[in-house]
């Protein structure tokens, strides 16, 4: 009745696919995903783009980028993120050996509560890695006054950086600016499940030149192969020759293919429409869950894109009831992506530490579920799961 994912290819991303087949024996990176770049930079917002093959890539790029750069990050220093995200937000964090100070979310936004991020804040953070949940986007014209504040009375050396992990929010909003921009760096995710789709696949943007060269670098074994020759983070050799094999920084190789890129293009015309499908969607959501007795619904900041619906039950008894309710009727759902990541076994992995209390990330883990959205019309599907849900209340 309801899949929680839908995909959004047609005929035009499969004949894409078959072109570049016929007409390329090469498939590796190459001019469709710089293509891809430059329209995604453009659409979005941003000076520069970097297609990687995932938006776990992406959010690994992004901070290894911050190694490297001036007045870099250092292993120790303090980084402030969300309780409520995926692990992938967290996990080039602890691979980069900085030290996690988890805050709790706003039960009605979902995303990070920005007074006690604001209370959270210590002389030892040095970065804040915001997560724009499910589509909804942070109020950044907030959280920035916080940062920019707490910035005038440090050096350079000492400023706290802004990350966004946008990976679960492509086409949301701030007054009139695309989340993912708001920050040094932003990512996104076009794995299939996403707004977009190019099978796997994710993107890094940026406006500072900087990083947007030593990304280029680490995207590829940390060559200096991809730089242009006035690049400021090397010195290129004259000869061509020793540039093909030599190395600046430690990288990797999490380089895209030319079937991602050809088929992000396809995809990125469809982009207005999927947003305004799934917008439309969300304005029948809200109608019918906003006033349901002793539950709660997720609130838009900005525009939304509305990456899927997120529900907020009494208990977590009720929770187990519709959960069975919803796979009677052949309706997906998950948990609010990890709920309190710090009840995850791999926390004991990591280098953490609690401010306050996660009481709200609590209450998301043992009552929250959410269910899928898409671009198409699923106004029935919805009166559907309303109905249902309104059998337990």
């Amino acid at each position: 009745m309801l899949p929680l994912i839908t995909h959004t290819w047609d005929d035009e991303e499969k004949n894409a696919i078959k072109l570049l087949l016929q007409n390329n024996n090469n498939l590796t990176m190459g001019e469709k995903v710089k293509l891809f770049e430059h329209q995604f930079s453009s659409m979005i917002g941003s000076k520069y783009a970097i297609m990687v093959n995932s938006g776990s890539s992406a959010n690994l790029l992004a901070i290894a980028s911050l190694f490297y750069c001036k007045n870099p990050l250092k292993p120790g220093d303090e980084v402030i993120v969300p309780a409520v995200s995926w692990a992938t937000t967290y996990s080039p964090l602890q691979q980069y050996n900085l030290k996690l100070k988890f805050v709790d979310i706003d039960l009605d936004t979902i995303n990070i509560d920005l007074v006690k991020m604001k209370n959270a804040i210590s002389p030892q953070t040095k970065l804040i890695v915001a997560v724009n949940v499910v589509g909804n986007p942070v109020d950044y014209v907030k959280m920035l006054k916080i940062i920019n504040d707490e910035n005038i009375n440090r050096t350079p050396e000492d400023a706290i950086r802004l990350v966004e992990d946008n990976c679960e929010s492509l086409g949301a909003t701030l007054n009139e600016k695309q989340a993912g921009t708001f920050g040094i760096l932003g990512t996104f995710s076009t794995y299939f499940s996403h707004h977009i789709s190019t099978i796997e696949g994710g993107i890094v943007v940026t406006d500072n030149k900087e990083l947007y060269h030593i990304l280029l670098s680490i995207r590829s074994h940390g060559w200096t192969r991809p730089l242009p020759i006035d690049t400021e983070i090397c010195e290129k050799h004259e000869d061509e020759f020793y540039n093909l094999f030599n190395f600046i920084l430690p990288g990797y190789n999490v380089r895209p293919t030319e079937l991602t890129g050809v088929v992000g293009l396809e995809q990125l015309k469809k982009l207005k429409t999927i947003i305004d499908g799934r917008r439309e969607n969300a304005k029948i959501f809200k109608k019918l869950f906003n006033n349901l007795p002793n539950l709660k619904i997720q609130q838009e900041t900005g525009q939304s894109s509305w990456f899927g619906f997120i529900i907020i039950l009494p208990n977590i008894e009720i929770r187990a009831l519709f959960i069975k309710l919803l796979q009677k009727n052949n309706i997906e759902y998950r948990p609010v992506i990890a709920g309190n990541f710090c009840k995850n076994a791999t926390i004991k992995y990591y280098n953490y530490s609690i401010h306050e209390n996660l009481d709200n990330s609590d209450i998301i883990h043992e009552r929250g579920i959410y269910i899928g959205n898409h671009s198409k019309n699923i106004s029935d599907q919805l009166y559907l799961v309303r109905d249902l849900l309104m059998t337990l209340l």
